[in-house]
């Protein structure tokens, strides 16, 4: 019995990893290099962000706010930011209606970094197909991680590393 559970699992996994690089297939390649033609987005709170030069290792995290994966997952982008000075995060809201349904996704979850207003151009330029995605960016604007659909607060911090 404590076999068969076993090969189930590994089955299982097994599948479920298939399908994610499968969805994950068509995003950035990892080790691709970001060069976007310096784009700037409005944020939520009216000033300007630009998606290029990072400093430091960034999380791009790409949502909807009709989204109910990332209402899920979102707690787990915060924690990760209030604990790990040396990564930034820049969540870009995409497929919205207007700015209200943005404030109030960010205000339900009280989110406390960038908040950029996406537009159909930057949702092609980083191939998002599925909502949440997000790429790991180093200090070079290279990619080093990417993923599509939940992921832990220690699976974010991990793909940093």
């Amino acid at each position: 019995m404590l076999k068969s559970l076993f090969i189930q699992a590994v089955v299982f996994l097994a599948i479920f990893q298939s399908l994610t690089m499968f969805r994950e297939s068509d995003m950035l390649s990892t080790g691709e290099q970001i060069t976007p033609q310096t784009v700037s987005l409005e944020t939520l709170d009216d000033k300007t962000i630009e998606l290029a030069n990072f400093k430091k290792t960034t999380i791009i995290y790409f949502f909807a706010p009709w989204c109910q994966i990332c209402h899920i997952s979102i707690s787990n982008l915060q924690e990760t930011y209030e604990k790990n000075q040396q990564i930034n995060v820049i969540a870009i809201a995409l497929d919205y209606v207007d700015k209200k349904e943005v404030f109030e996704f960010s205000s339900q979850h009280q989110l406390t970094f960038p908040i950029a207003l996406g537009t159909e151009q930057i949702k092609h330029q980083f191939k998002i197909e599925g909502y949440p995605s997000y790429y790991v960016i180093d200090d070079k604007n290279t990619v080093i991680a990417k993923s599509m659909g939940y992921s832990s607060e220690i699976g974010l911090f991990l793909r940093t590393l």
